[in-house]
């Protein structure tokens, strides 16, 4: 009689936790092609916070010029022989997304209007780099470059020693010149002259952190030299059709940007909008993007990315411990007060995608003046 209540008692017990999983299941919203809103109270924020932050982001667009072209003349006007390569686009205005629990619960601007992203571009690039990790195309983050890569962009007793963790944490120090571009001429010191910076004494890799496009389009580089295909197509197939992304996104790279991989022209593209190119995108697809990030790479029942490499990406890298894989953590409370797991994707004109993966909580916000972006996160995490 004992026994065969003790049975009943754990079939019953079973039977509420296969029920309790599903139910978890279902109550994990995944928007289709129709984005469902909800009130900040619905999914218990603070509404007078939610509207505080979008008047705030609203009142805080980036002084930059909507002609981009000019802006990044302005910008990067110290640069030798700076010129714009790829394409460009004028910008709109202030425009966001807050999502919480994939819910929309504030939007704000255009968010269907299709605009340039600039470094933000570096974090999709990160997700490809995933990607081949996850499919064994790169065995180890600490592999060398010149395993993969066997075109002498790798050779030479600096270059030869740098990895993947170098190219994906800004630290390589990689010197030479790619696509009509060279390593020295991106972001030189502002002291010194022009035989002082390309004679400068190289760094170790792995040592000194230094934000330069043209390293970037060698890891995007590298990985079309892994993957045997443009980079686009990887993400379109695997990532962005697969979360319900629009067709309107593309990537861009060079003109002479153009490669040869097995007998096929692929270009090779570009890892922000420094030079023209990069991502353009609209802010809808930035949130949907974010939000795979904030479920840990899974997309309803499907695991797209691992865990191990989005926890690997935000990781604190030894040069830097507010980048991880090209994204930006917030070690340095640089992007939120306290919430040291909050991390981010940046880039130039206050393009942000920024992810608590702990709150199920994302906040796309574009042309919002980047030294505002913590005061604006600071608001939303305040609704919690």
């Amino acid at each position: 009689m004992f026994r065969s209540i003790i049975k009943i008692t754990s079939r019953v017990f079973l039977l509420l936790m296969v029920f309790q999983s599903v139910v978890w299941g279902q109550s994990l919203y995944y928007p289709d092609s129709v984005w469902l809103e909800k009130q900040p109270d619905a999914v218990q924020l603070k509404k007078e916070w939610i509207d505080s932050a979008v008047r705030f982001a609203l009142a805080n667009e980036v002084n930059i010029d909507v002609d981009l072209r000019i802006a990044n003349m302005k910008s990067y006007v110290r640069e030798p022989d700076y010129k714009i390569l790829g394409p460009m686009k004028s910008r709109g205005g202030a425009a966001g997304i807050i999502l919480k629990n994939g819910y929309i619960v504030a939007q704000w601007g255009d968010p269907g209007r299709v605009d340039m992203t600039f470094s933000v571009t570096k974090s999709y690039l990160s997700a490809v780099a995933g990607l081949a990790f996850d499919r064994r195309l790169i065995h180890s983050a600490d592999d060398l470059l010149n395993i993969y890569v066997m075109d002498g962009k790798f050779d030479g007793a600096h270059n030869s020693k740098i990895t993947w963790r170098h190219l994906l944490t800004q630290s390589s120090d990689w010197s030479g010149s790619l696509h009509g571009l060279e390593d020295w001429a991106d972001r030189p010191p502002r002291e010194g002259s022009l035989d002082n910076w390309k004679n400068r004494k190289l760094n170790e890799p792995g040592t000194v952190f230094k934000y330069n496009d043209v390293r970037v389009n060698l890891a995007a580089y590298s990985l079309m030299q892994v993957w045997r295909k443009p980079l686009p197509m990887v993400l379109k197939e695997n990532i962005m059709d697969v979360i319900g992304a629009s067709t309107t996104w593309r990537w861009y790279g060079y003109p002479q940007s153009f490669e040869n991989v097995d007998g096929l022209m692929m270009q090779s593209v570009s890892g922000g909008g420094h030079h023209g190119g990069g991502v353009f995108i609209n802010t809808l697809d930035q949130a949907r993007f974010g939000l795979l990030f904030a479920r840990n790479g899974k997309w309803r029942n499907k695991q797209l990315i691992s865990k191990q490499w989005i926890d690997a990406s935000r990781v604190s890298s030894a040069a830097n411990p507010s980048y991880g894989f090209m994204w930006w953590t917030n070690a340095e409370n640089n992007i939120a007060t306290g919430n040291p797991g909050l991390y981010s994707a940046q880039g130039y004109g206050g393009n942000f995608i920024v992810i608590d993966d702990v709150h199920d909580l994302v906040i796309v916000t574009r042309w919002l003046e980047p030294t505002k972006i913590k005061s604006m996160v600071d608001l939303v995490l305040m609704a919690l």
